[in-house]
C-alpha cells in the first residue's frame, strides 16, 4: 500500500471536532485504510487532515469519485468551507505507515520541488533519512501524483520542545538536511502542526 490520499478539509470556526464523527463514519464506509486524522493547531487553523492508503491507484480513484459524486462528502458538509484531495506515492524506500502512538504533535511539511526534482530529491533522502530518524521518527515522505511537483512529509513528536531539539541537533550534527537535497527544492515550503482526532490510528 504505497498510494496515499491526503484530504484537506477546511471547516467553520471550531468545526473540526464537530466534523469528526461524520469523517470517521465516511472513511469506515469507503475503500482503503485510514492511517490518521488530525486537526491543525499551528498554521492554517480550522483544518482537518485525513490520510488514507490504498492498494492501487485505481482503488484510490474509485474512492475519490465517491467523494466527488456525493451530496455529503466526508459526512460533514454542514461544517466544511473547502475540500481538497491530493494523490501521493510514498518515496520508494519508505515502509508502509503503521498505526501507533508517536505524537501527539504531528508536523506536515510540503516542499515544492524543481520540475525535474522528484527523483533526485528521493535519492538524497534515501541516503539521509536513516540517520535523521536517529533523532525523531518519520511517519511518511511522499511525492504528489497530481498538481505541482512536491514532497510532503509527516513527522511526529512527543512535544514542540522535542521537535525543536531533534531538528536543531540533526542540523548541528550535519545529518540534516540531506546533502545536496535543497538544490532540488524551490523556496515554496509550508509547515503546519496538527493533533490527532480521537479516532485516528496514529496518535
Amino acid at each position: 500500500m504505497s498510494h496515499y490520499e491526503l484530504a484537506t478539509l477546511d471547516t467553520v470556526i471550531f468545526g473540526a471536532g464537530k466534523a469528526a464523527a461524520g469523517i470517521e463514519a465516511w472513511v469506515k464506509a469507503g475503500r482503503g485504510r485510514l492511517c490518521g486524522a488530525w486537526s491543525t493547531d499551528i498554521g492554517t487553523l480550522n483544518r482537518v487532515f485525513v490520510l488514507r492508503t490504498f492498494d492501487s491507484l485505481a482503488e484510490m480513484m474509485e474512492e475519490r469519485e465517491r467523494a466527488l459524486r456525493s451530496d455529503d462528502p466526508f459526512g460533514c458538509t454542514e461544517y466544511l468551507t473547502a475540500l481538497s484531495m491530493e494523490s501521493y506515492r510514498a518515496l520508494d524506500f519508505m515502509p508502509p505507515v503503521e498505526p501507533g502512538s508517536f505524537g501527539p504533535i504531528y508536523e506536515f511539511r510540503t516542499y515544492r520541488t524543481k520540475v525535474n526534482g522528484i527523483v533526485p530529491t528521493m535519492e538524497k533522502w534515501r541516503v539521509a533519512v536513516p540517520e535523521r530518524e536517529a533523532y525523531s521518527k518519520l511517519t511518511v515522505a511522499m511525492y504528489g501524483l497530481d498538481g505541482a511537483p512536491r514532497l510532503t512529509q509527516i513527522w511526529p513528536y512527543p512535544s514542540l520542545a522535542a521537535r525543536a531539539e531533534a531538528r536543531a541537533r540533526s542540523v548541528a550534527d550535519g545529518k540534516w538536511p540531506p546533502k545536496g537535497g535543497p538544490d532540488w527544492l524551490s523556496p515554496d515550503m509550508t509547515s503546519q502542526i496538527a493533533m490527532p482526532l480521537p479516532f485516528s490510528p496514529l496518535k
